[in-house]
């Protein structure tokens, strides 16, 4: 086994997504040439990434109907050329899943894409931001798989979608609502317009689609007017919600997961069947920690046990310099995209402190915002949200979120222009 050595002290990332990336440039930006005022040239980001593309993974629902809805070109950015502007030495980028992490002897043990060579890296200091994976692989990587596996899975969806008659969604939360918005616009036809109405429903949709809820309602993380409100929206694009039930089984093997569509019965918690032509489970997610071998850095739900004020993960004992962030990470009650970014600042600060010995000070601290924020786009044109407890209209979640699924937002995250400036 091959072992990767430098004379720098190397800050190992884990995972290429929006916590991975953004840390990577803000200590690039702020943390990186502070230690080297003291000790030159003595550090080296190191971001090791399964996939060498950054992915604007909540435009998912929508990306992988068509590539004409999006540019690729921004939807798809490659991660190594966004760190050439830092001085030579500084960053490295190595496209490779990681598969084992020793805290004590302080190695992560990577296999690289292309080779399948094995290697070891070692830290001296660790941050794992590896994510989490969807159960249907059209909404994300899913470990280990790049940017082509992703690919592969939307095109056998769109081989299928045009013979489809039947659609069938598990998830009442907001990924299930934006792929039913978004496939019930796609194969039954935009919404009629009602002007200062409400839209009626569909009553013979070309394409029966199916979203089954384990909630009471559809969105439980916003209040129920909101909640009604999208439900009108999705009966307007031919959409059935059946709630309060969940999806007990499938008669295809792998349906909705390792294979993406395929005729088979959905089988509900009350005893009811449907057929499917095509069916994508929209049903949480699974942490992205499998290779962590020390099982007590754990929390019982898989994710990086980590203190929600500091970021670092304290079971790895004191001055272990090793932390988390993101969905692979128990730091946030929400760990979604706007928690991530608030709190890389607040991370970057403290591993400055620990990296640097200070003792004076004190930590900077992240404190979650509870109040109810939830943007979900509804088809091309509707959603419904609120932002720090204030309640939206359809326009406004349209124009911050739905006309793009925040892709006006990645290039400055993807570039890094987003954290030049110290927060």
């Amino acid at each position: 086994m091959a072992k990767t050595t430098t004379t720098r002290k190397s800050i190992v990332i884990l995972g290429g997504s929006w916590g991975g990336v953004s840390l990577s440039h803000y200590l690039l930006h702020h943390v990186v040439p502070y230690l080297h005022k003291a000790e030159p040239s003595s550090y080296e980001v190191v971001l090791i990434s399964s996939s060498s593309q950054a992915f604007c993974r909540p435009a998912a629902p929508r990306a992988f109907i068509s590539d004409d809805l999006f540019k690729q070109e921004k939807l798809f950015v490659d991660i190594e050329p966004q760190f050439k502007q830092y001085p030579s030495g500084s960053f490295r980028f190595l496209h490779a899943t990681a598969t084992n992490v020793d805290t004590q002897a302080r190695v992560v043990t990577i296999s690289s894409h292309g080779t399948n060579k094995i290697s070891t890296v070692s830290f001296h200091a660790l941050v794992i931001a590896t994510g989490a994976s969807t159960p249907s692989p059209l909404l994300g990587f899913t470990p280990g798989q790049d940017v082509p596996h992703l690919r592969s899975n939307w095109a056998a969806v769109r081989a299928a979608l045009p013979t489809a008659r039947r659609v069938v969604i598990a998830g009442g939360g907001p990924t299930g609502v934006e792929v039913a918005g978004e496939l019930g616009e796609h194969l039954n036809g935009p919404m009629a317009r009602a002007w200062f109405l409400l839209p009626s429903a569909q009553t013979k949709p070309r394409v029966e689609i199916t979203l089954v809820a384990a909630t009471e309602r559809i969105l439980p993380g916003l209040r129920k007017t909101l909640a009604e409100r999208a439900e009108v929206y999705l009966a307007a694009l031919g959409v059935k919600i059946i709630s309060g039930v969940k999806v007990t089984g499938v008669t295809l093997s792998g349906a909705g997961e390792g294979k993406v569509y395929g005729g088979t019965v959905v089988t509900l918690s009350n005893g009811e069947t449907i057929k499917a032509d095509v069916y994508i489970p929209c049903v949480g997610t699974t942490p992205n920690t499998e290779f962590v071998a020390d099982k007590a850095l754990l929390a019982p739900d898989g994710k990086v046990e980590t203190n929600p004020k500091t970021l670092r993960v304290d079971k790895a004992g004191e001055g272990a310099k090793i932390y988390a962030l993101g969905d692979a990470s128990n730091f946030a009650v929400n760990p979604g995209v706007h928690n991530t970014l608030s709190a890389v600042p607040i991370l970057a600060a403290n591993m400055k402190r620990d990296l640097a010995g200070m003792k004076d000070g004190e930590d900077r601290v992240f404190e979650e915002d509870l109040r109810e924020t939830q943007l979900v786009p509804i088809g091309k044109s509707k959603g419904v949200g609120a932002m720090k407890g204030w309640w939206l209209p359809s326009f406004l979640v349209w124009l911050i979120k739905g006309r793009d699924y925040w892709l006006w937002t990645t290039g400055d995250i993807w570039s890094g222009k987003a954290w030049a400036k110290e927060q």
